[in-house]
């Protein structure tokens, strides 16, 4: 899995608390570009508004089906003319991970709207993330994605000081800012980002709902019938509620198994998210110390790959989170069951769709089971691993988060207090 890096600063280290806790990468410091990107499959989605019914009744009719007509006209135009940038965190576009998902999301949403394809900048550093924005918007990009929660202060910015360009945050949410619309460097949080910052949308993600699947897959597999889970920081909040799921989706197959979670460290230091050989030696311990564990859960970005490196090693099953890891991180296959996802491809479509058809809701957009925005990975190799009855399980639980009818995080979501 190649995870995102984080901030030196303050401000992008606290940033984790209302980001995703891994994402993506193993920073490689591919030079910026601006250059073609992934392909990816047109969405099958409309996106334009629908064309009106033909009248033939009344004159009001027909003058209502002019109008309507117009503006469905005037949506595709819009969408059609849209020029639509992408600034990816440090890494590579084919990470196969936040970087390559939200940008196939990109084109995607594009092809919807019958827009170009968009281009891309990779930064080389964190230092890049705000001329990298300010390079698009000195070239009237109007649609703006920028990719992961290292990128959050500098796009708020961007945001407040270009009202009229569209900003779409991947793993941004919740945006806190202050009452002049600012990156808030207390957290504060005393301004209304959705008044003061009305072309920003940001997106972010149900970490319990696809942890209780992934909770679910963990108790179906398990021989012992005692699983962990190792997240990065404890406060990390997204991590927390991805890790709350999982033991709730475990539970709901088993009440009396045994899950038991651990923390690396309670602080955003490197150790967190940034250090493979530390997690692995954190989870080895863990594992000692727990020596029934089957199944282990990793929410720790690449320090988590550590984690996963230390139950492939011990012949005990694993699962990635927020991206398929078998296809992220392929050293983890040989033991990977499932990973908990985050639909980035069709939250950031969604988005750019949101935004052609004029209805784009700014603010903290959430994306859930109700709107394909989690899930679990295929099995893959695995596949073998999981019961019939479990995969049935997984299914009705997914159908019930869709309803609403299915609690997936405790009152105190994403807290450990």
């Amino acid at each position: 899995m190649r995870n995102r890096s984080l901030g030196a600063t303050l401000l992008a280290s606290v940033a984790l608390i209302v980001g995703a806790c891994s994402s993506t990468g193993t920073a490689s410091n591919a030079a910026a570009s601006q250059s073609a990107a992934p392909s990816a499959a047109a969405s099958t989605s409309a996106s334009a508004a629908a064309s009106p019914s033909a009248s033939e009744s009344s004159a009001a009719s027909a003058s209502a089906s002019g109008s309507a007509s117009a503006s469905a006209s005037a949506a595709s135009s819009a969408g059609a003319n849209l020029k639509i940038g992408v600034v990816t965190d440090i890494g590579s576009l084919n990470d196969k991970n936040f970087n390559e998902y939200s940008y196939k999301g990109a084109v995607d949403g594009a092809h919807s709207v019958g827009a170009a394809d968009p281009v891309s900048i990779v930064p080389k550093d964190q230092a890049e993330y705000a001329q990298d924005i300010q390079s698009l918007i000195d070239q009237k990009y109007d649609v703006i994605v920028t990719v992961g929660f290292n990128l959050a202060s500098a796009t708020t910015k961007a945001a407040h000081d270009n009202p009229n360009t569209w900003f779409i945050g991947v793993d941004q949410s919740p945006i806190c800012v202050t009452d002049k619309g600012l990156p808030d460097p207390d957290f504060g949080c005393k301004g209304d980002a959705k008044t003061l910052l009305p072309k920003y949308i940001s997106l972010q993600f149900a970490e319990d709902q696809a942890g209780y699947l992934a909770g679910i897959v963990a108790a179906g597999v398990s021989k012992n019938a005692e699983i962990g889970a190792i997240g990065g920081t404890t406060l990390c909040a997204p991590c927390v509620r991805y890790i709350q799921g999982y033991e709730l989706g475990a539970k709901s197959v088993n009440p009396n198994i045994k899950v038991t979670s651990a923390y690396v460290t309670k602080d955003f230091s490197n150790a967190a998210f940034q250090d493979q050989p530390g997690g692995k030696r954190f989870a080895e311990n863990f594992l000692a110390q727990n020596p029934k564990i089957d199944v282990l859960f990793q929410v720790a970005g690449l320090t988590g790959n550590g984690v996963l490196d230390a139950a492939c090693a011990k012949g005990i099953n694993g699962i990635g989170v927020d991206v398929d890891q078998v296809l992220s991180y392929p050293a983890s296959a040989k033991c990977l069951v499932t990973s908990a996802e985050k639909h980035l491809e069709t939250a950031v479509s969604d988005a750019i769709g949101s935004i052609a058809n004029r209805n784009a809701t700014p603010g903290d957009n959430l994306f859930d089971a109700k709107n394909d925005g989690i899930g679990v990975a295929d099995y893959h190799d695995a596949a073998s691993k999981v019961p019939a009855d479990i995969q049935q399980k997984v299914t009705d639980a997914l159908n019930a988060m869709k309803s609403g009818s299915l609690k997936t995080c405790p009152d105190k979501c994403g807290s450990l207090s």
